[in-house]
């Protein structure tokens, strides 16, 4: 079947069809991405070891039984790295965050030791075993780094705070999260877009209140009832529409899609220049206090 393509001077871009698109310039879901780090270098983790299955087949019971717990090893450690890279990535992504709980690229380096250590001992013996696990643990300590190791949190907000932010907001990606892996059952490229640019306007909302982690009582309702409101029915649309892909229930879906995306982007429109008041008003009054001090004039020289 013929796939629709557009972007956003296109009519019906987020739809799909031939309905106008929301008014208003959308969020560029691009807007604060970053490069994956998890590329091409974990994806060689990944193969370079699978020659030690070639080995273990050719060997006796013995050495055959190292080379595949050396071949576990390895991999388990690709997997540990590619996601302690995903997890620092997250974190960097983010102003306000908590440390991954579980080191992940720490234990990738250890489990690289140890599956060099076994491959040594199988091939050579322990103390080229040995050798090869501390280099190899070593090397990938300094190519890959360690995992973040603190709390990052905003200057001047005390830790309760900090800690009550990065905990909504984790919740808030949750929702986000289960959304995603909904909305791909559905094979409809159009609703995904349509998902992914609702999502950007929700994380802009994100990134405004790990600014200014005052704004959470205004949005607590926006980042817990109306996200969970939102991943419940893309759960329900995900179980409908590929049982029975009825038009009606799309519409219906990208309808609530297109109000969420409305107010979620107006509240946090209405944040930025709430914070930008402030700003202008601290200025204000530290022109003012300036003045009488006799540091500066009244600011009206320009």
């Amino acid at each position: 079947m013929a796939q629709r393509f557009g972007g956003k001077f296109s009519p019906g871009d987020h739809r799909g069809d031939d309905t106008p698109a929301r008014a208003g310039a959308p969020r560029n879901k691009f807007t604060d991405a970053r490069p994956a780090t998890a590329g091409a270098r974990v994806n060689i983790l990944f193969a370079l070891p699978l020659f030690m299955a070639f080995r273990a087949f050719t060997s006796e019971p013995v050495v055959l039984a190292q080379w595949i717990g050396a071949l576990v090893l390895l991999l388990f450690s690709a997997w540990l790295t590619r996601e302690g890279l995903k997890a620092q990535d997250a974190y960097e992504a983010r102003s306000i965050a908590k440390r991954p709980a579980i080191p992940r690229k720490i234990f990738g380096s250890v489990t690289m030791g140890l599956g060099l250590l076994v491959a040594g001992i199988a091939g050579h013996g322990l103390i080229d075993g040995v050798i090869f696990g501390a280099l190899g643990a070593a090397l990938h300590l300094f190519a890959f780094g360690p995992d973040p190791m603190r709390d990052k949190g905003a200057e001047g907000i005390d830790a309760f705070q900090t800690e009550r932010v990065a905990r909504v907001i984790d919740e808030a990606e949750e929702h986000l999260r289960v959304m995603t892996t909904a909305i791909e059952r559905v094979g409809d490229r159009a609703v995904t877009r349509r998902v992914a640019d609702f999502q950007a306007t929700a994380r802009a909302m994100f990134r405004s209140v790990e600014d200014d982690p005052r704004d959470l009582t205004a949005t607590r309702k926006f980042l817990g009832v109306y996200l969970l409101g939102a991943r419940d029915a893309t759960l329900k649309f995900a179980d409908l529409y590929t049982r029975q892909r009825d038009a009606q229930d799309r519409d219906n879906y990208l309808a609530l899609l297109d109000d969420l995306d409305g107010n979620f982007a107006a509240k946090t429109d209405k944040l930025m220049s709430n914070n930008r008041t402030d700003m202008d008003i601290e200025i204000k009054v530290l022109r003012d206090r300036l003045a009488r001090e006799g540091v500066v004039g009244t600011g009206n020289e320009g």
